[in-house]
């Protein structure tokens, strides 16, 4: 009875805690109640917490002391039973190990005892449930009562962090305790496991093993059907098959090569780069979900912190400077010491940009939520002092990488040096252009406006991608790439044609006609840069396209050349005055924005990270984990914006047949749901993602317990020279 009751009795709190607010919630919902009422239910409501919290950490308690005490129990039984299925599920080469081992033991006898550790550890997490009238439509109810005060939620809310923060921090130190407690524990088992195969008898170990062996390593001889005779084949259609014919889909995946020429202070670098802006993808695409979801359910809240016009800017800016511009500056940090063939001349600078940066992304969030902005022009809401830090992080950069570039030991600068060079340089100028204030008044604000978002993408993201994958597409085909002087024709013609093409955002606006033009036809140019990139990327994959199959890294580089191509493509279809006409102020070129910056961009730096991490830590990601990262990033973005740009197309007819603008909105509600699916489809494979990553960096091995005893016992075996 003793032992039900511990197997159980943590069963029932479990249940009467999430009854609780169920309870609760159904009290607050009925009508009439007071705000009074409402104040005690809440108080009521934070005790539960509080007390759910405690019996989490008494939980987590009496499971550490039941698992010692487990260990205790076992370790005075000293079974054999577990030492006999490891024996059974031996592979052929462990088995050939003890094999060869008992050979070597003919005259060695040692005495032994066995062990069995069972570690079980059970975590349960309750969500924390704030039930009230806030989380609905409005009430009858006009009172207030104290926890409607502001004063008082900040309070518990600053109560609240340090104690959640404390909770985690025990969790994950008692998680870590309990990890490094089983591996011990598994040494130890794996030592007592190569007692026991020591002290096995020679001839029924050899013979139960050998049998074994056998029958893993039974093939079948591939003769069976058609015998042993050779076709008569006076064509030669058969017997040149295994020559000739090469199939190219079946080859294996492609392990990274760790680099042992990297300087470990470099890849700590670049891996918190890494880190930090995989943390900004999952916070930016969490509040984009967020967002999309309000579309379908606009009345989710009412707290002017979560409004959608404070949230929208949240999203974009923590994705472009946080998540984009931190992965760019990781995989920068990498290719330009690479290219140069020289140490990068300083990771003080590096560790200096990492943190203003972030600061400028934190701050920045921080007071787009509280309402303070720059006043509305579109990835620049930050104000001056924060993308100041940007800034300053960018220049310190730039100064770091021209420094190295200088002390190359090659005589030519690579051409993805041209670009991460040019990129920066022309973020630095934008960013000042933009946040000067001497031509912000009436048009000229818009025009600054349209030149400061094009190139913020343009001359930014893309071209600083653009010199990654000029850099790791043919390091990962291992070839070089197709053609260096498409490559010079794509950077300059870029440079000429992408920074005349920001007004075509206002065609039929106030800004003269002539720019407008300009800008139309500086997107049509564009479509020299990219055709001879997308040429330069394709012809690079000649001879070696079926690698494509064998490798997890450059289906990422695939689909983002193909996004690429079409995406840039679309927006020069965009840029004319008769499309103009029908899919400005849309949702198209939200589609359009997501094809690019998403398709492209993200599929890019997802491409560099998945071949630069692994060559870091000598650790690959799962291969299934992955695969779900790509298949859901790129169907959930199929899902996002071929339905957006089909509902948008029809609402701007629509609006051109006169139709009243709320059957427009109406007309979008089932296109704004397959959005809101998409982005969930697309933030669960940024969960992938993040799982991915910390696979390839966590610094912990799981222990095979049988591989470990092989080795203990190779050791405990005496060699010839030391054998008297």
């Amino acid at each position: 009875m003793k032992i039900r009751f511990k197997k159980t009795w943590g069963k029932w709190p479990l249940s009467i805690f999430m009854c609780l607010p169920i309870t609760i919630l159904a009290q607050t919902q009925s009508a009439g109640i007071a705000s009074a009422s409402n104040d005690t239910g809440l108080l009521v409501l934070l005790m539960i917490v509080l007390l759910t919290i405690l019996v989490a950490v008494l939980l987590l308690s009496f499971e550490a002391k039941e698992l010692v005490a487990k260990i205790r129990k076992k370790k005075k039984e000293k079974s054999t039973n577990q030492f006999d299925k490891y024996l059974e599920n031996m592979d052929g080469s462990q088995i050939e190990k003890v094999l060869q081992i008992k050979q070597k033991q003919k005259c060695i006898n040692k005495d032994s005892g066995s062990i069995k550790t069972v570690l079980i550890v059970g975590m349960q997490m309750l969500a924390m449930l704030l039930p009230g009238d806030s989380a609905y439509a409005q009430t009858k109810t006009t009172a207030r009562g104290i926890f409607s005060e502001g004063g008082v939620l900040i309070t518990i809310i600053l109560i609240m962090i340090p104690i959640l923060a404390a909770i985690v921090l025990m969790i994950v130190k008692l998680s870590n305790m309990l990890r490094k407690h089983r591996n011990r524990q598994d040494l130890e088992e794996a030592a007592l496991f190569a007692d026991y195969l020591s002290t096995l008898p020679e001839e029924e170990a050899t013979e139960a093993l050998s049998k074994r062996k056998a029958a893993l390593d039974y093939n079948l001889t591939h003769h069976e059907l058609s015998g042993e005779q050779e076709p008569a084949d006076k064509k030669g259609l058969v017997g040149n098959i295994e020559t000739e014919g090469y199939i190219n889909f079946i080859t294996r995946k492609k392990k990274a090569q760790k680099r042992p020429n990297i300087d470990p202070q470099l890849s700590k670098l670049i891996l918190w780069y890494f880190g930090c802006a995989a943390l900004w993808l999952i916070f930016g695409t969490t509040i984009g979900e967020y967002l999309g979801v309000k579309f379908v359910a606009p009345d989710i809240d009412h707290v002017s912190w979560l409004s959608f016009g404070r949230l929208r800017p949240v999203h974009t800016n923590a994705v472009f400077w946080g998540w984009a511009s931190l992965g760019m500056l990781g995989l920068g940090y990498y290719i330009v010491p690479m290219v140069s063939n020289t140490p990068l001349a300083s990771i003080k600078k590096g560790w200096y940009a990492l943190c203003l940066i972030n600061a400028a992304v934190i701050l920045g969030t921080l007071f787009l939520m509280a309402g303070i902005n720059n006043g509305g022009g579109e990835y620049r809401e930050y104000i001056w002092p924060v993308m100041l830090l940007f800034g300053i992080g960018l220049i310190l950069t730039l100064i770091n990488f021209i420094q190295t570039i200088a002390k190359r030991k090659t005589k030519e600068i690579y051409i993805s040096n041209w670009y991460i060079v040019s990129a920066i340089m022309f973020a630095l100028t934008i960013t000042v252009v933009a946040y000067i204030p001497n031509w912000q008044d009436g048009l000229g604000e818009t025009i600054i406006q349209g030149y400061y978002m094009h190139q913020g993408v343009g001359m930014w993201f893309m071209l600083f991608t653009l010199g990654i994958v000029y850099y790791m597409l043919p390091q990962q085909l291992n070839r070089p790439i197709y053609s260096y002087s498409l490559g010079i024709l794509a950077f300059w013609t870029q440079i000429l044609f992408y920074t005349l093409i920001g007004t075509h955002h206002f065609v039929f606006s106030s800004i003269p006609w002539w720019l407008q033009t300009v800008a139309i036809v500086g997107s049509v140019g564009m479509i020299i840069p990219v055709v001879a990139g997308t040429t330069n990327f394709i012809m690079t994959f000649k001879g070696a396209r079926h690698k494509i199959a064998g490798s997890y890294t450059l289906p990422f580089f695939l689909v983002g050349i193909i996004f690429y191509f079409t995406g840039s493509l679309q927006g020069t279809a965009e840029a004319f005055r008769s499309t103009n006409l029908i899919w400005h102020f849309t949702d198209f070129t939200v589609a359009h924005s997501h094809l690019t910056m998403y398709g492209i961009i993200c599929f890019f730096l997802w491409a560099g990270m998945y071949a630069v991490v692994p060559r870091l830590t000598g650790k690959e990601a799962p291969q299934i984990t992955v695969g779900a990262h790509f298949w859901l990033a790129l169907i959930g973005l199929m899902f996002y914006t071929v339905p957006l740009m089909i509902g948008s197309t029809l609402r701007g007819q629509m609006w051109i047949a006169g139709k009243p603008f709320i059957d427009s909105v109406v007309h979008m509600a089932p296109y704004w749901l397959w959005r809101a699916i998409g982005g969930s489809l697309m933030w669960l494979s940024h969960i992938f993602f993040a799982y991915n990553f910390y696979k390839m960096i966590r610094r912990y091995e799981t222990i095979d317990i049988k591989e470990v005893a092989l080795e203990r016992l190779k050791q405990q075996i005496p060699t010839p020279d030391k054998i008297v």
